[in-house]
């Protein structure tokens, strides 16, 4: 009795093997000519083109000296914040103390000798009174006294001068930031041609990126002016070196008034906050600009075949004949859908599935995507059964 059944079961599994076999590897019989079609419509959709970018701190400058020196200390070091006038540097001074106390030296003789001079001036006026001198000693005396007062105002400005270039010699951060690298250390000879660092103000960052001519164009004549383009930009996201997002949108301030003859666009700056201080200057990044295209055909990608630059689909026809027809298409896309600029309307009938089997002229059945798809499930069901059927029918040959 237990030979009968295995009898059984095994002559079931072959016949459902061979009834499986009129298909193709499992595959469901969907006709020579039966492809999935979808009739076109349009639909808003949201596009991101992105721009390559770089990132500055709102205000980036350079710490230089304005004497030579060496440098005998280092205050700040890499990365800290530093407030407007702090102390970052100091270089010998030696020198220039000495030329501050040669200074003090000489504006006190040039007082001494301009009290003298004064004494003389005062004493010549009153023998000058008393008929004593003639006018020519006294305007001597006068013209003395005042060559005296003028040498020393020019003690003063001197003094002053060598107090300015000793002051020099503390280098001091001439703006808030964050200081940048210190290429320069201490026993360094440094001069008024080198950067010490570079103090950048990254509260607020710049982002620059550039869009064409002919982009700029398009966006003026619908604007009106190059500020209502500005003023009519989107929010903009800022894509990061890492590959996400940036958590905080910006805002497009600033467009160039001329066109870059090497690249033909114009240079703009979108403003980005940086509360977190994640944005350093330097960096590098994307620009996310969205647009919204209203009534807009959009079609699957698997829809469509591409040789070379150029993009095709499958018209169908009236008569349920296909036409391979080029159709032009937004460059920017999210990997799974095109947006058709030219060669689709409304209405219009495409091969959606499949179309790797077709040819230009070819008479089709259309059906559903979901007919389509419930064939595919169907098939899958079917191959799954009768694989296994063949592995039972192996283990019954076994025995």
């Amino acid at each position: 009795m237990k030979i009968k059944n295995c009898l059984f079961i095994a002559a079931a599994a072959l016949t459902l093997m061979s009834c499986g076999g009129k298909g193709r590897q499992g595959m469901p019989n969907f006709g020579d000519n039966e492809f999935a079609v979808s009739t076109i419509g349009t639909q808003s959709t949201g596009l991101e083109t992105t721009y390559p970018a770089t990132i500055k701190g709102v205000q980036d400058v350079d710490v230089r000296p304005k004497i030579s020196g060496f440098i005998t200390k280092v205050l700040v070091h890499e990365g800290q914040t530093v407030s407007a006038g702090q102390v970052m540097f100091l270089i010998d001074s030696e020198t220039y103390q000495a030329a501050v106390r040669q200074a003090t030296a000489a504006l006190n003789t040039a007082r001494s000798q301009a009290n003298t001079a004064r004494l003389t001036f005062e004493n010549n006026k009153k023998l000058f009174e008393k008929n004593i001198i003639g006018q020519y000693e006294l305007s001597a005396s006068q013209n003395s006294y005042a060559t005296a007062q003028a040498g020393v105002a020019q003690a003063q400005a001197a003094l002053a001068s060598a107090r300015e270039t000793l002051a020099w010699c503390t280098v001091k951060a001439p703006a808030a930031g964050v200081v940048g690298s210190l290429p320069f250390k201490v026993g360094t000879l440094v001069s008024a041609s080198n950067a010490l660092t570079t103090v950048s103000n990254i509260s607020t960052m710049e982002v620059f990126f550039s869009l064409s001519e002919s982009e700029i164009l398009n966006m003026s004549k619908s604007a009106g002016s190059a500020s209502a383009v500005i003023a009519e930009m989107p929010t903009v996201k800022l894509q990061l070196a890492d590959g996400t997002i940036y958590n905080h949108p910006g805002k497009v301030v600033k467009m160039s008034g001329v066109i870059d003859a090497s690249t033909g666009s114009y240079s703009l700056i979108a403003h980005f906050p940086n509360p977190e201080k994640l944005l350093k200057s330097g960096g590098a990044g994307q620009i996310i600009i969205p647009q919204e295209a209203n009534h807009a055909i959009v079609i699957p990608q698997e829809a469509t075949s591409q040789v070379q630059d150029k993009v095709f689909v499958y018209l169908v026809g009236k008569d349920n004949k296909v036409k391979y027809s080029e159709i032009k298409i937004n460059p920017e896309n999210d990997g799974n859908t095109f947006i058709v600029t030219e060669g689709l309307h409304a209405g219009d009938r495409i091969v959606t599935k499949g179309i790797t089997k077709l040819s230009d002229g070819m008479e089709i059945k259309p059906i559903t995507e979901a007919q389509y798809m419930k064939k595919i499930e169907d098939a899958e069901k079917l191959g799954a059964a009768q694989g296994n059927a063949g592995d039972f029918a192996k283990a019954m040959g076994g025995k």
